[in-house]
C-alpha cells in the first residue's frame, strides 16, 4: 500500500513539474523591444463604498469605466465580471468578450474564456495564472491578501465557478447588485489562497451585502474588470 501511495505522489510531481513551463509562458511578460500589450483585465483598487448596492450591474460598468480611464483605457469598453439572476440572468462569463486578456504591467493573465475557467481537462490542470502577482489593480499594484493587513482579497462575482449564474432559490448577488442589507454576495478570492477554497472567482458567500458584512470577512467590495472591445 505505502508503494501505491508512493507512485501516486511521485505521478503527481511529475504532472505538476511538467505544468510549469505552461504556466509561466502564460503570464511571460512581452519580448523585449516590444511594447507591453495595453491593459485588459484589472481589480478595482476601491469598491463603490455602499456595500454590495453598485447600482445595478449597469452601474459596476460604469466603476470599471470610470477607473479605467482614470488609468488612461478610457477607450476600450469595460463590464464587471458580474453575474445575475431571475428574469434575464446574465452570466459572468457571457460579459467579458473574448480575450486575450492583460493586466496593467502586460502579462498575459488569460488567452480565452474557455482557458480562465477551466472549461476543459487540460485548462482545468493547468489553470489560470490569476493570484496575488497577477490579478492586479488599474494602478499595477497587487490586492491585499491572505496575511496582509486589512485583507481584502474577496471579490464580488456572484457566479459561479464556471462562470455561469446561480439557478437556484438562494441570493447570491445582493439582489442583482441593489442591496446593502438583506441578503448575500458570492464571492471569488483575487490571490487564489484562503477558506479551504482557492476559486478566483467562487470561494464562498459573504455574511450580508453591507460594506461590514463585505469587510468582515476579507473584502471591501471590490470588482474584476474586463475590457470587452479595445
Amino acid at each position: 500500500m505505502q508503494d501505491v501511495r508512493m507512485q501516486t505522489m511521485r505521478m503527481i510531481v511529475v504532472a505538476a513539474i511538467a505544468a510549469i513551463p505552461s504556466v509561466i509562458a502564460l503570464a511571460q511578460p512581452p519580448a523585449q523591444g516590444q511594447p507591453p500589450a495595453p491593459m485588459s483585465f484589472f481589480v478595482t483598487s476601491v469598491g463603490k463604498g455602499d456595500g454590495a448596492n453598485l447600482g445595478g450591474i449597469a452601474g459596476a460598468d460604469a466603476h470599471c469605466q470610470q477607473l479605467a480611464a482614470a488609468a488612461g483605457r478610457g477607450s476600450a469598453t469595460w463590464h464587471a465580471y458580474l453575474s445575475t439572476q431571475g428574469s434575464g440572468a446574465v452570466s459572468a462569463r457571457d460579459r467579458i468578450g473574448g480575450g486575450p486578456w492583460y493586466n496593467a504591467r502586460g502579462q498575459r493573465v488569460a488567452q480565452n474564456v474557455g482557458e480562465l475557467h477551466g472549461d476543459t481537462i487540460e485548462q482545468a490542470r493547468l489553470g489560470n495564472v490569476l493570484g496575488k502577482q497577477f490579478s492586479l489593480t488599474e494602478k499595477s499594484a497587487a490586492v491585499n491578501g491572505v496575511g496582509d493587513t486589512p485583507n481584502q482579497h474577496d471579490i464580488l462575482t456572484g457566479t459561479q465557478p464556471d462562470g455561469r449564474a446561480y439557478t437556484d432559490g438562494g441570493d447570491h448577488t445582493c439582489n442583482n447588485w441593489t442591496s446593502n442589507g438583506q441578503g448575500t454576495a458570492q464571492l471569488g478570492h483575487s490571490d487564489k489562497q484562503g477558506g479551504g477554497n482557492s476559486s478566483w472567482n467562487s470561494a464562498h458567500p459573504s455574511r450580508g451585502c453591507s460594506q461590514p458584512n463585505l469587510v468582515s470577512t476579507g473584502g471591501a467590495g471590490l470588482l474584476y474588470c474586463f475590457a470587452v472591445a479595445p
